[in-house]
């Protein structure tokens, strides 16, 4: 599989398209647009370039990136509109379970403990973890965090991770955030000393941060991003067909080419 880095943009991401958040109740999309479609209502947190960020150019405000293109796709041949709702991370899986939204894309990692909440499609994206800090910090490895505070997405893979490691790397320190740009403020700003970010998001923000570096954390547990759907949602099966047929014409490799770039992985 193939990617790039992206150049991270770091607008900020306050904008909440208007979408359509009538309860979606078992599973079922409700409401129709214009075209007399049915409209699918996706739930994201638009701070998480290439994945999802706020597009700026032009002097107009629009959510783009790989997943977008992704369930812009999927809905389209599934004969679907699409309205697009921005929230924070930790408020997507709430979403679901209210019926404000019928599916969720946000680069989220299928854990056991959303897997209880919520359900997911087949894995469609899969990716690395790092740790990114300031030049001359003399990071090289996890253990390497011990007396330092660390800075995490709150409610992502991330935070979960980073909680593992406080279990057994003494007097680390935790510093949980709603978004990836106030994470990397806070670094530039000395008031954390390291972060936890996906490979591809983090080499966004090297590229645009010369004074920061990033090593790789060893894999261990869930990693890979999913589709998360309300319980016994009906439209997974759906969606995994249209993935799977994405995979399969090579229009998925093309999408992480576009967004990732061609580099080996």
């Amino acid at each position: 599989m193939k990617r790039r880095w992206f150049l991270a943009s770091t607008a900020a991401v306050a904008l909440a398209t208007i979408g359509l958040t009538t309860a979606c109740g078992g599973g079922q999309p409700t409401g129709e647009a214009g075209s007399g479609n049915q409209v699918l209502t996706m739930a994201t947190s638009a701070d998480y370039p290439p994945y999802q960020f706020v597009e700026t150019a032009g002097g107009t405000e629009e959510i783009v990136g790989f997943d977008i293109d992704i369930a812009r796709h999927i809905t389209e041949q599934l004969g679907y509109d699409l309205e697009i709702t921005n929230m924070d991370f930790n408020g997507l899986i709430p979403a679901l379970q209210a019926g404000r939204a019928d599916f969720v894309m946000a680069g989220m990692t299928p854990t056991e403990e959303r897997q209880r909440n919520v359900d997911f499609s087949e894995i469609y994206y899969d990716a690395k973890q790092t740790i990114v800090f300031q030049s001359g910090a003399g990071i090289a490895s996890p253990d390497d965090l011990s007396g330092k505070t660390l800075g995490v997405q709150l409610g992502s893979i991330q935070e979960e991770l980073a909680n593992d490691l406080a279990d057994t790397i003494p007097n680390l320190t935790l510093s949980p955030l709603n978004r990836i740009n106030e994470i990397v403020q806070e670094l530039k700003s000395g008031r954390i000393d390291a972060a936890i970010i996906e490979d591809t998001v983090a080499e966004g923000f090297l590229a645009n941060n010369p004074d920061l570096e990033a090593v790789e954390i060893p894999e261990e547990g869930p990693a890979g991003s999913a589709i998360a759907f309300p319980k016994d949602s009906e439209l997974v099966s759906e969606f995994n067909r249209v993935l799977a047929e994405m995979e399969s014409s090579g229009l998925m490799e093309e999408l992480i080419v576009k967004w990732f770039g061609d580099r080996a992985e």
